[in-house]
């Protein structure tokens, strides 16, 4: 079969060589090349929903705010404290003992002694009403307990998104770097063709330079490509958290997603973790509006008291005393300089803003939906063409090079011909990828892209567990394991 031919047979299965490059694109510079099992989107998502620092970090930053419940609850919780003191005390006593009976000058009886007083003091208070501060706090600290998780949610989401689209990317310039290699070996069995015809007279020395530059060219973009791929493989390192080998196709989450897109607006503004933060924000702020305002009313406290002191009088050696006391403290504030008003207003002026801020996340997120289904059917659209423009190209090349034998055609259209089809190829891969992305894209878009929803082979994260180990703790320094 001489050269000709065998273009036209590697033309004709175009299409199919463009979707071997793309789904069995594995064999990357930095991954290992020995027998391994493949790797799956989903199953590098596992990964990165297990250890990706980032994600990690926001669980932590969950966990944190899990204490701030215990915290507003010990604002009616009783308080105890001993208070024990002991050490020498040397004494110089003076005191009048009456008149001299000779000269009527009075006199004086002087005592030194060294004595130990000891003793210790306990206290008990208890807070019986506090104008409803710590209710609120309780409460206000729950609504940022609330906020924490959603914010989390949207780590989960975006750590998600960026692994899709590392995991693609990887493919995509795997891909990308596979046709063009392929490329260059065309370009150089062209050249050589050319070169062929040169020696007997068929075509020009410039047709030869023509082939030249193509051969060139096509290089300097393999090298790019090259650079490419390694930017890839570094980002799926950081996301996934190892490097990527063996990496199975993508596919698309269109399954997961409503079926209308006043649908997806509808699930995102009631689902979406951004919204859902900004609007326990919204709570929290108007509990702290309520915390703020109990800074003006009365406060209600029980106190209890026991000390035994020893040698405690003057540091005499042998002297004792003992107390006993319980009592009630009422305070009602009148003015306390008008720090309290303005803390009130200040948390009014937040409240106003956690509000407008609940709006702009609903925009946002209304846009980011609209957008996000804009791609993938942009995306969708571009598949279809470039399947058409890549049989097209086909079609044209093999025109191009028979008429090339007969002289119809000069070697530079030949080139451009070749040079089409690969950015039809290239356009196609693009494409491919483009509507995997944007599919995640969508998904996040309206606040669903998780673990659970994806079915992901791999252990749940609860924040709940955590917080209802912590929740009502008295005391400990230890922290628990619910992770």
């Amino acid at each position: 079969m001489d050269w000709a031919a065998s273009e036209r047979l590697r033309s004709a299965a175009g299409l199919s060589t463009f979707l071997r490059s793309l789904i069995a694109a594995t064999a990357l510079a930095s991954a290992s090349v020995g027998a391994a099992r493949a790797e799956s989107i989903t199953s590098a998502l596992a990964r990165a929903y297990a250890g990706n620092p980032d994600l990690n970090q926001s669980r932590a930053a969950v966990r944190v705010r899990d204490e701030e419940t215990p915290k507003a609850l010990s604002g009616m919780r009783p308080k105890a404290s001993i208070q024990a003191s002991a050490g020498p005390q040397y004494a110089n006593l003076r005191f009048p003992a009456g008149r001299d009976q000779v000269t009527g000058k009075r006199t004086y009886t002087l005592e030194e002694y060294t004595g130990y007083p000891r003793g210790a003091t306990f206290n008990l208070s208890q807070n019986v009403f506090d104008g409803g501060r710590t209710e609120n706090s309780v409460k206000q600290a729950e609504s940022n307990v609330f906020a924490a998780r959603a914010t989390m949610r949207l780590t989960e989401q975006a750590i998600l998104q960026n692994g899709a689209t590392a995991y693609m990317n990887v493919l995509r310039d795997t891909a990308v770097m596979n046709l063009r290699k392929n490329n260059i070996a065309v370009l150089e069995q062209q050249l050589k063709q050319t070169r062929d015809r040169f020696q007997v007279g068929e075509v020009t020395r410039t047709d030869v330079a023509q082939a030249e530059a193509s051969l060139a060219q096509a290089k300097s973009e393999l090298y790019a490509a090259q650079a490419q791929l390694k930017n890839s493989v570094a980002s799926y390192r950081q996301i996934i958290g190892v490097e990527p080998n063996h990496l199975d196709p993508g596919r698309s989450l269109e399954t997961h997603l409503p079926r209308s897109l006043n649908e997806a607006i509808s699930v995102a503004i009631a689902e979406h973790p951004g919204v859902v933060s900004a609007l326990h924000q919204v709570d929290a702020a108007e509990l702290a509006v309520k915390v703020a305002e109990s800074a003006l009313s009365p406060t209600l406290s029980v106190n209890a008291q026991v000390s035994n002191q020893y040698d405690s009088f003057l540091g005499i050696p042998g002297t004792r005393q003992f107390s006993a006391a319980a009592n009630g403290q009422l305070n009602i504030p009148l003015y306390q300089g008008g720090a309290e008003y303005a803390s009130i207003r200040q948390a009014k002026e937040q409240l106003a803003q956690a509000r407008l801020n609940a709006d702009l996340q609903r925009d946002s997120v209304r846009a980011s939906v609209v957008s996000s289904y804009g791609l993938l059917e942009t995306a969708k659209a571009s598949i279809i063409s470039g399947q058409a423009a890549v049989k097209a190209a086909e079609t044209a090349l093999a025109g191009v090079r028979e008429e090339a034998k007969v002289g119809q055609r000069t070697t530079l259209d030949v080139l451009n011909a070749q040079q089409a089809l690969l950015n039809a190829r290239v356009n196609l891969v693009v494409s491919q990828r483009d509507r995997v992305v944007a599919s995640y894209a969508a998904l996040g878009a309206i606040g669903r892209l998780s673990a659970e929803e994806l079915n992901l082979n791999v252990a749940l994260y609860d924040p709940s567990i955590h917080y209802e180990q912590v929740k009502t703790k008295w005391f400990g320094t230890d922290t628990p394991d619910g992770r």
